[in-house]
């Protein structure tokens, strides 16, 4: 009996100590939040300095030919008779791809010059013609004839005049032999110009991709290309960009391109263009790079790359860097510094080890810092991601200073 009033004495003691403690803790705890006067939390701070403000732009983009050439075959035009190249083949400007049955028109064209030289011989018989007519008015201007008298005298005109009238329809039968000459040939040039278009040729150096020598449209799907040919030139890279990152972006401004099948290996390159123009709605999602979401209008960009493209391939996608250099160093603090409270930026100033709250103009900004236009000045310490539960006038006795 004595044992068990031994242990709950014991026990009550014990909990009077623990309700004590939790009591003492307890008044402590409030008295300190009562006095404002200490920050339990650690306090970071980071003087205010000039730094320069380059901010780095991320895209993403798909590799490309310089130019390409894809032909389609023309029905109308009738049978291909003959591929002229098979895939991988180079090819330049100029050389031939396939030529279509052009033997109907061959034929045509063949009739169109025999014509045209029949005339032409005929049109040379006018002018001998002529020639001669022009041969005989002289000869009867100057021969003389002989009077009942025998004496001579003058041809009489009405000769002359019947040699000249001939001669003037013979001139006017030869400018009309003249206008059929002119009109065969005019047929015989555009039978010559459609003959040439039966033979398609290549528009740009380069590399035979595909050849497809059945390439027809078939019920509900387009016709693929007949010769598909990428330029032989080094690859770009086109994507889009959104409206924030277009006025930052100038043309020749570095690019630094890394193509997602390649770890750890980057190319150079340079803004080559940034269309003036958005992306129409319901482009094609490939170019559709770069983020953006709604309400954010997109633009195509191309990247020329400056490095050997030979181990790249059409089609690669690749996340590319701009680094965006900024116009002189500028008062700057991190953004994690700066308290949003609607249209106003405040931040803590750490000041002989009292809090003071100050509202803020802040300018351009990078990843991670912000300008400051007015509010601060250099050197002084601001807190960098104050917590909940600083305010005005707060004392802090400990902090520590960050770089």
């Amino acid at each position: 009996m004595k044992k068990k009033a031994w242990i709950w004495a014991a026990g009550s003691i014990v909990g009077v100590l623990v309700l004590a403690l939790v009591v003492t803790f307890v008044v402590r705890a409030q008295a300190g939040k009562v006095a404002g006067t200490e920050v339990e939390e650690p306090v970071t701070v980071q003087k205010v300095s000039e730094r320069e403000l380059s901010e780095t732009i991320l895209v993403t983009g798909k590799i490309v030919p310089e130019d390409e050439q894809k032909v389609f075959l023309e029905p109308d035009k009738g049978e291909v008779t003959e591929f002229k190249v098979k895939e991988n083949q180079k090819v330049k400007a100029g050389d031939p791809l396939f030529v279509y049955d052009s033997s109907k028109l061959q034929s045509e064209y063949n009739k169109a010059v025999r014509e045209r030289d029949l005339v032409a011989k005929r049109s040379q018989t006018e002018i001998n013609q002529i020639a001669d007519m022009n041969k005989r008015i002289s000869n009867a201007k100057k021969a003389p004839t002989s009077s009942g008298d025998g004496e001579e005298s003058e041809v009489p005109a009405g000769d002359v005049d019947a040699l000249t009238s001939e001669k003037l329809e013979m001139e006017i039968q030869h400018e009309s032999t003249k206008s059929e000459i002119e009109s065969a040939q005019e047929q015989i040039n555009d039978l010559n110009e459609q003959i040439n278009e039966m033979t398609i040729t290549s528009k740009i150096d380069g590399i035979v991709v595909k050849v497809d020598r059945n390439a027809v449209s078939t019920e509900g799907a387009a016709a693929g290309p007949a010769v598909h040919i990428i330029s032989s030139q080094p690859f770009k890279v086109i994507g889009s960009m959104s409206e924030f990152d277009t006025v930052k972006i100038k043309e020749k401004q570095a690019v630094i391109i890394r193509p997602k099948v390649y770890k750890d290996r980057e190319w150079k390159g340079v803004i080559e263009s940034v269309s003036q123009f958005p992306n129409e709605e319901g482009g094609e999602e490939e170019f559709a790079g770069g983020g953006g979401g709604g309400g954010v209008t997109m633009y195509p960009f191309k990247v020329a790359i400056t490095d050997d493209t030979s181990e790249l391939r059409q089609g690669f996608h690749v996340s590319l860097e701009i680094k965006i250099d900024g116009d002189g160093k500028k008062l700057a603090i991190p953004h994690a510094a700066i308290k949003e409270e609607g249209d106003i930026s405040t931040v803590f100033v750490l000041e002989d080890g009292i809090l003071e709250s100050r509202e803020v103009k802040t300018g351009v900004s990078n990843d991670e810092y912000i300008e400051i236009k007015k509010g601060l000045k250099k050197d002084e310490l601001v807190v960098i991601a104050p917590h909940e539960g600083m305010h005005e006038g707060m004392e802090v006795t400990t902090f520590d200073e960050v770089e």
